[in-house]
């Protein structure tokens, strides 16, 4: 490509009933083809920015916010600056699970680990508008809502009393400075790593790259892609025409791969130049499940006991000591991870392993390794992160809103 030569760019977003607007490149001597994007297509476009700026850019996360009580758009915006949904697990359920019918002001934010009949009385007293809780209390499809089934029955009282539920489970647990660097650092200073590491999600998985020997080829190529249109956008650059003809690069979404490939080898030269690249979506430093410590300072086991009693505020923990281990065996690296850990923990390599919830067996398979586990019960290991995540919260609301912590919620297991 010539020294200054700038690549020309079309940005198809290919939705039905889109107008098509020809605006001539002064830069190259053929027609660049743009289509007008809906609304909808560029509040996904702002969406896919705001989450790539508050994973990188901290300055950026920050509302300019008004006096009073903000809508509860407004206020999912705000959640979503500070963990974006797209950090949680394929499998979860997160985001706004209960929405009012009658839209209303956001006056009181009630955060909790679980929502349970004992929490959601406590919302009721408050005159709770929205419910933030970790878990989420709508997992599993249903297919009525009635009132034998506890979750259902919590779900109509929200509706009942135009209360909004949202829960962001597996993306606290990823983001970076969330519930498993909380739970890690209970332990003191260290060099910490994500065991599980997170990626972006990136809407194009593949690339295409082609030639065609004419603007006027490349044109009715792009009127083609544009009538076959899946409802995926498409992302589309040209470079300056040589003797070879223009060479073309294409990204795409896995559902408009095969129509895409299937134009294309319609027309003689993208037919015979066409390949095809899978496209790796880009790790997310710092981002991912569990956390691997290498402590700045070596504890022992006791110490270490002590030190997450402290931190999670509870008298007493479970042990398991590692073989050949003792409680004044010291303890360099630590691996955690919030909940039910077993799965991210498998396989990892470190002198202690502190979750919520391990099986006996996965107890002794570590313990066999010679690696001692902590267990608080599950969420002993994520409740204490609320306090933490309030004031990140409180923040970036006007003073006339109210986050509050649930004081009914508490781990259904306790020491007897």
């Amino acid at each position: 490509m010539l020294p200054g030569w700038r690549n020309l760019s079309w940005t198809f977003s290919f939705l039905k009933s889109r107008r098509c607007l020809i605006c001539k490149n002064s830069n190259f001597n053929t027609s660049a083809l743009f289509l007008s994007a809906s609304s909808a297509t560029q509040s996904r476009l702002t969406s896919g920015l705001l989450l790539r700026s508050s994973v990188n850019s901290p300055s950026a996360r920050r509302l300019s916010v008004s006096a009073g009580p903000m809508e509860l758009k407004e206020v999912l915006q705000v959640l979503e600056q500070l963990a974006p949904l797209s950090l949680a697990e394929s499998w979860d359920n997160v985001g706004l699970l209960v929405e009012p019918s009658k839209p209303r002001p956001i006056k009181t934010v009630l955060l909790t680990n679980d929502l349970t009949d004992a929490v959601m009385e406590e919302a009721e007293a408050l005159s709770c508008d929205l419910i933030v809780s970790y878990h989420p209390p709508l997992f599993r499809p249903i297919k009525r809502l009635a009132q034998k089934d506890w979750k259902q029955r919590l779900a109509i009282r929200a509706v009942e009393a135009g209360m909004a539920v949202f829960s962001p489970h597996t993306s606290w647990d990823s983001m970076k400075g969330g519930v498993n660097d909380w739970l890690v650092g209970g332990l003191g200073s260290g060099q910490v790593s994500v065991l599980s590491q997170a990626h972006g999600g990136a809407s194009h998985s593949h690339k295409l790259e082609f030639m065609v020997r004419s603007p006027e080829e490349l044109n009715a190529v792009v009127e083609e892609l544009k009538t076959s249109d899946d409802g995926t956008a498409l992302q589309c650059s040209g470079s300056r025409p040589d003797s070879s003809g223009i060479h073309v690069s294409l990204t795409c979404s896995a559902s408009a791969l095969t129509p895409s490939v299937q134009i294309l080898l319609k027309h003689s030269a993208p037919c015979q130049s066409l390949s095809i690249l899978k496209l790796e979506k880009a790790p997310l430093p710092g981002h991912g499940q569990g956390r691997l410590s290498v402590l700045d300072q070596p504890v022992t086991v006791a110490t270490a006991i002590q030190k997450m009693k402290s931190h999670l505020g509870l008298a007493n923990l479970r042990l398991a000591l590692g073989a050949g281990r003792t409680l004044e065996s010291s303890v360099c690296t630590a691996a955690v991870c919030a909940g039910s850990g077993a799965s991210v923990l498998s396989g990892v390599q470190a002198d202690l392993f502190i979750t919520g919830e391990m099986s006996h067996h996965e107890v002794l398979d570590a313990v066999a390794k010679g690696t001692s586990v902590i267990l608080s019960d599950h969420s002993n290991s994520e409740r204490g992160f609320l306090a933490v995540f309030r004031e990140r919260l409180a923040v970036r609301l006007p003073d006339a809103m109210m986050v509050v912590l649930s004081k009914a919620d508490r781990d259904p297991l306790e020491v007897v």
